[in-house]
C-alpha cells in the first residue's frame, strides 16, 4: 500500500506541473524476480520514478520505453528475459533466471477513471479490494489495462466487461490474486485480478520512549500507526512522526475511538501493570490476529490468571493471538532492536510465516501470486 500511496501522490504532482506520465506493471512472472506481480513504478516525461517493478536492474530499460509511451499515448507490453545469458544487459549478470511481463500504461489524466484514480480509490477507501488488469501476451494484440476495481463494501469503479465483477468477488472472498487467460485463441487476452488488503494498523498501547522507534520503523513500512497511552504527559503527537494519530485515553475507551479489522494489531507496552492488563481483557474477544505483550512471560501469566480470576472464560482460540513476551528471538537488548523483533513478529505472523532463516527454506523464495 506504501507503493501505492506513493505513486499517486507522485502522479498529482506531476499532472500538476503538466507532466506526462505512464504506469508500469509487473502482470506477469515466470521463474524468479526481485519484484512480483503487482509491483509498480512511475514515471514522468522528465524521468522522474516513483516506486519499483525490479531492483534497479529494469529501470534503466523500462525508462526509455516509458518514455516512449507516454509520448506515442499508447500502451505497451515488454518482456525482460533475465534468464537469456546472451544479453549481458539483462542476462547473465542478474541470476534471476525470470521471464518478466511488464504493462506500459500511459495515463490521461481527462479520465476520471483512469488506472491511477483507481489506485486513488484504493487509498481514500482502506478496504480490501480487488483489481482487474488485462493485456495481451500477442504482439498484436489489445492492452485494455487496469481498468476495473471492486471493494469489500460492494462498491466498484471502472468498466466491468462480462464475468470481471464475478471473479473480482470471488477475488475478494477468498483473499488471493487470479491470473486467467479468457481468450486462449490469437490474439491471446490475460486477466489478472490482484487482491489488495487494506494497510495494517499498528496500534502501540504505550507512549514512553521505547514507543517512538517502533512506530518510526512502522511508518517507513507503510503501516498506519496509532499510540494510545492514559498519561498525557506521555501521548505527544510531537513526540512521533507526523503520520502518527496520537490518543490520550483510559483503557476501557480506547475502542471506543479505534476501529478493528483483520488488519489490526496491538502491542501492550505502557509499563504499567494494571492499564496493560484492562487492555488484554478488552481486546480478547475481538476478531484482531495479533495481541503483542511486552515483558517476561511471568507478567502475562500472572495477568491472564487475573483476569480468569475476575470470571472471564479465555479461550484457546482468544489465546492463540496473544504474543507475550513480544518479538522474535534476534537478541534484541536496545529500544530499536527490540523495536525490530517487534515487527519482524508481527509481519511473520500476519503473512503466516515461520520467520525461519531463507537458507533454511526448501524451494522458491516467493510463492507465486
Amino acid at each position: 500500500m506504501k507503493e501505492i500511496r506513493e505513486i499517486v501522490r507522485a502522479y498529482d504532482e506531476a499532472v500538476g506541473q503538466g507532466r506526462g506520465v505512464a504506469l508500469l506493471t509487473v502482470v506477469q512472472l515466470q521463474g524468479s524476480a526481485y519484484r512480483r506481480p503487482g509491483a509498480r513504478m512511475l514515471v514522468d516525461d522528465e524521468g522522474r520514478m516513483t516506486g519499483a517493478i525490479s531492483g534497479g536492474c529494469l529501470e534503466g530499460d523500462a525508462l526509455r520505453k516509458a518514455l516512449l509511451v507516454i509520448a506515442q499515448r499508447k500502451p505497451r507490453l515488454v518482456t525482460y528475459d533475465t534468464s537469456d545469458e546472451d544479453d549481458v544487459s539483462i542476462g547473465v549478470q542478474l541470476g534471476c533466471a525470470g521471464v518478466i511481463q511488464v504493462l506500459f500504461e500511459p495515463i490521461d489524466p481527462a479520465d476520471t477513471e483512469n488506472p491511477i484514480e483507481l489506485l486513488r480509490a484504493i487509498v481514500q477507501k482502506q478496504q480490501p479490494a480487488a483489481l482487474a488488469c488485462l493485456f495481451s501476451l500477442d504482439r498484436n494484440g489489445d492492452h485494455p489495462g487496469t481498468c476495473y476495481v471492486q471493494f469489500a463494501d460492494s462498491s466498484s469503479m471502472g468498466e466491468v466487461q462480462d464475468d470481471l465483477g464475478d471473479i473480482s468477488r470471488g477475488v475478494l472472498l477468498h483473499g488471493c490474486s487470479f491470473h486467467s487467460s479468457p481468450n486462449p485463441e490469437p490474439p491471446t487476452t490475460e486477466l489478472r485480478v490482484e487482491f489488495i488488503p487494506p494497510p495494517l494498523t499498528l496500534v502501540v498501547v504505550g507512549a514512553g520512549n521505547d514507543a517512538i522507534p517502533l512506530v518510526q520503523m512502522a511508518t517507513v513500512l507503510g503501516w498506519d500507526a496509532r499510540v494510545v497511552d492514559g498519561r498525557n504527559t506521555h501521548a505527544q503527537a510531537e513526540r512521533f512522526t507526523s503520520a502518527c494519530q496520537v490518543l490520550v485515553s483510559r483503557p476501557g475507551q480506547v475502542l471506543e475511538q479505534i476501529r478493528t479489522n483483520a488488519q489490526t494489531v496491538f502491542v501492550l507496552m505502557t509499563h504499567n501493570y494494571q492499564y496493560d492488563m484492562s487492555m488484554l481483557q478488552a481486546l480478547l474477544p475481538l476478531d484482531i490476529p495479533y495481541i503483542g505483550v511486552l515483558g517476561p512471560r511471568k507478567k502475562l501469566d500472572r495477568m491472564l490468571d487475573e483476569i480468569r480470576e475476575g470470571g472471564f472464560s479465555i479461550t484457546a482460540e482468544m489465546l492463540a493471538k496473544v504474543y507475550g513476551p513480544v518479538g522474535l528471538e534476534i537478541g534484541a537488548e536496545t529500544s530499536e532492536e527490540i523495536a525490530l523483533s517487534i515487527l519482524a513478529e508481527i509481519q511473520a505472523v500476519m503473512r503466516n510465516k515461520t520467520a525461519q532463516s531463507l537458507r533454511n527454506k526448501q524451494g522458491a523464495i516467493h510463492e507465486s501470486k
